[in-house]
């Protein structure tokens, strides 16, 4: 009796798979070539951040014998007699930072869900380039509009912020007593806040940028889901968009801040150099480690520009770390996030 007769289906043999295709092979010679040019730029890139990392510590090296770890603690700068540090300039760089991310990050992150979620499709691409357009102003411009313009009239601002919160510690401004109308406004003038407001106009766009793109990456599907399930569009934006966009947020805000801290034309105009540690952000006198460069580089000894290339070396250090830290915060962002429920 035959297999067929007695019920039983006959075995067919399975078919056989297409041999995988080598990775060597003809047909992938572009891919290698791309992959090899990627390969090329990333380490050129590492090497000459390697580069301009060994440049400075070779500089430096002088500076930084003769200091010692005094170097982080000493407020003064007086190279010439072996008395300086970075202590002041460091903490007026880190002031002037947080200033400019505290209002560039609501900013930053209000205009990219304008823009992503609801501004009307012909209206994204010109808010798009504006965005982008604001990026592209040299800092200098920044620099002249904050001196000339806005810093008359943020000192009504800054004289409020003391008069009612001046008993908060970096709040308050020496010389001064609250709801006296006499006090003259050149204690308010040449600023950590002045400068930080003015590096949070040049910060927000990279920011929003960052931000932008990782909120169009939304699932599509979780977000027709939200509005099928009766969400508004803010609850879309609540549940769907900020946690997936989470990360992107954290990244965009850090590389924000590693662009704030090396920031030297726009707070060299405006900043009223000081080389104590100066904890008071609405009050006059400030100072960065890149307007310490910018300040001194023309008419520097030998011995003062090696302490010059040391301060040069942290900020180097310190923005590095902070880029490095934003990279990889974005690059866990694009992909496994997921939406509350």
């Amino acid at each position: 009796m035959s297999t067929a007769s007695a019920g039983v289906e006959p075995v067919r043999p399975e078919p056989e798979s297409a041999p995988p295709r080598p990775k060597d092979s003809a047909r992938g010679t572009g891919d290698r070539v791309f992959r090899w040019q990627l390969t090329a730029a990333g380490t050129t890139v590492l090497a000459i951040m390697a580069a301009v990392g060994i440049f400075l510590l070779l500089r430096a090296g002088s500076a930084l014998k003769a200091t010692g770890l005094s170097f982080l603690t000493t407020s003064a700068w007086q190279p010439d007699v072996h008395h300086f540090g970075i202590a002041a300039v460091l903490t007026g760089t880190l002031l002037i930072a947080a200033v400019a991310v505290v209002f560039s990050l609501p900013l930053a992150l209000g205009t990219a869900l304008f823009i992503s979620d609801v501004a009307p499709r012909r209206l994204r691409r010109t808010l798009i380039a504006m965005v982008d357009l604001m990026a592209a102003v040299p800092s200098v411009v920044y620099g002249l509009w904050g001196l000339f313009f806005l810093q008359g009239h943020v000192i009504g601002v800054s004289r409020w912020v003391s008069d009612w919160f001046g008993w908060i510690p970096f709040l308050h401004v020496d010389g001064t007593q609250p709801g006296e109308p006499l006090a003259s406004s050149s204690v308010y003038t040449a600023s950590s806040f002045v400068a930080g407001l003015v590096v949070a106009l040049m910060v927000a766009p990279i920011q929003c940028s960052v931000m932008r793109e990782v909120f169009a990456q939304a699932p599509a599907g979780e977000r027709e889901g939200a509005y099928a399930l009766g969400a508004t569009r803010w609850g879309v934006i609540r549940t769907v968009v900020l946690p997936y966009g989470r990360g992107g947020i954290i990244g965009g805000t850090m590389l924000g801040l590693g662009r704030a801290l090396g920031e030297t034309i726009a707070v060299y105009l405006i900043i009223s150099p000081v080389f104590v540690i100066q904890p008071h952000i609405l009050q006059t006198g400030a100072n960065s480690v890149s307007s310490l460069i910018a300040l001194h580089y023309g008419d520097a000894s030998d011995f003062g520009m090696s302490a010059l290339m040391a301060a040069g070396l942290a900020l180097f250090l310190l923005t590095l770390v902070v880029n490095f830290t934003a990279s990889s915060v974005v690059a866990r962002s694009r992909s496994g996030s997921q939406s509350e429920a």
